[in-house]
């Protein structure tokens, strides 16, 4: 099996000066696209590739939209934002954008409804159980 290698120093760095240039850049536009008009957009992660020329942006919606719709409207915005971008870091390329559906926090809601849940509840430390009666 091939294993992926860990991001450089270099990788994560230009991945947090995109991530940051991004997030202001979505605060400040306002996109013609109507999915993307008046909604915020979280960027929760930037994954540079190792020779810098692509990026994996990871978004969410915040305004209840569907991630994947927000995601290729993103996608079809793409050349304009990398002009944009291009101007807001300083980079020897500016790499092509590539947005992808932020999945971690759907993950995280099920597992948080599953720790909630009265028969997981029951199982946990701190939690005394009721059908014991504390003999």
């Amino acid at each position: 099996m091939a294993t992926s290698k860990p991001p450089t120093q270099r990788q994560l760095r230009v991945g947090e000066e995109i991530r940051h240039a991004l997030v202001r850049l979505f605060a400040e536009e306002n996109f013609r696209d109507p999915v993307l008009r008046d909604i915020s957009i979280t960027v929760s992660e930037v994954r540079p590739g190792r020779d810098l020329k692509t990026a994996k942006v990871f978004v969410y919606p915040l305004g209840g939209r569907s991630a994947d719709e927000v995601a290729a409207a993103l996608n079809r915005a793409a050349p304009f934002l990398r002009g944009r971008l291009g101007r807001a870091v300083h980079l020897k390329f500016t790499p092509q954008l590539s947005f992808h559906a932020d999945r971690s926090y759907d993950t995280a809601s099920a597992v948080d409804a599953l720790l909630t849940d009265d028969r997981v509840a029951r199982d946990l430390p701190g939690k005394p159980d009721a059908t014991e009666d504390g003999a």
